[in-house]
């Protein structure tokens, strides 16, 4: 007879061992096994989970992969696709209502980790911007320009016209590398001092313009505005 995860000693249980110790206690296969639930035929979660992440080359690629690709695979299908999309927007919806309680330069690691999980997947660039009040509290977050971010994609009129919609005192600028790599572009330069420019002139500042990749650059950190 198969042993199965409900067999194994309490504490080694993946969902015991989480209301027990906490989530940071698990693997990326036990918490990938929590959201499985079920194994498949002869296999426990856990040991579908390991396969899952081993096919997809990490839990990354898994939770960034689209619909064919993942439903592709043993053991999961469109149901459990849309179940993980939904997590995934309730953590990026988590994550703006944190930063929306209050001053988003007192929450960089909020703010950066919004910003992350609202761009870093996209496999072309994608400009947005947090647009805020003059407490610095978030007032909106709009993803306005697709494609390559050079001087002929990103329109600072636009830029300009959002921000005074929004009655924005202040703007942070966030935009992707697909690539991963996050260090910022002569490009990134160019068009952050044209658009910090164009909202000069309606008293609009500029208090960061973040690059996502495989890590957060920060030009307010990097001395570039």
């Amino acid at each position: 007879m198969a042993i199965t995860i409900s067999d194994w000693p309490a504490e080694e249980r993946p969902r015991e061992k989480l209301l027990d110790r906490g989530a940071d206690a698990l693997s990326d296969a036990e918490l990938l096994a929590i959201f499985l639930r079920t194994g498949t035929r002869g296999v426990t979660a856990v040991d579908l989970a390991r396969m899952l992440l081993d096919e997809f080359g990490g839990l990354k690629p898994l939770l960034e992969s689209g619909e064919q690709d993942f439903c592709s695979h043993l053991g999961l299908g469109r149901a459990k696709y849309a179940q993980l999309r939904a997590v995934l927007e309730m953590a990026r919806r988590h994550l703006f209502e944190n930063i929306q309680r209050g001053d988003a330069l007192c929450c960089p690691d909020d703010t950066r980790a919004y910003l992350r999980a609202q761009l870093q997947s996209y496999p072309h660039e994608v400009f947005a911007c947090l647009f805020l009040d003059n407490r610095n509290r978030v007032l909106a977050f709009e993803k306005m320009f697709h494609g390559t971010i050079d001087g002929a994609s990103v329109y600072p009129r636009e830029v300009v016209r959002k921000a005074i919609e929004k009655n924005a005192a202040a703007v942070i600028f966030a935009h992707n590398h697909p690539s991963g790599v996050a260090e910022p572009s002569s490009a990134d330069e160019q068009i952050t001092r044209r658009l910090k420019d164009a909202l000069a002139l309606v008293d609009v500042r500029v208090l960061d313009h973040m690059v996502i990749g495989d890590e957060v650059v920060s030009f307010a950190e990097r001395g570039l505005l």
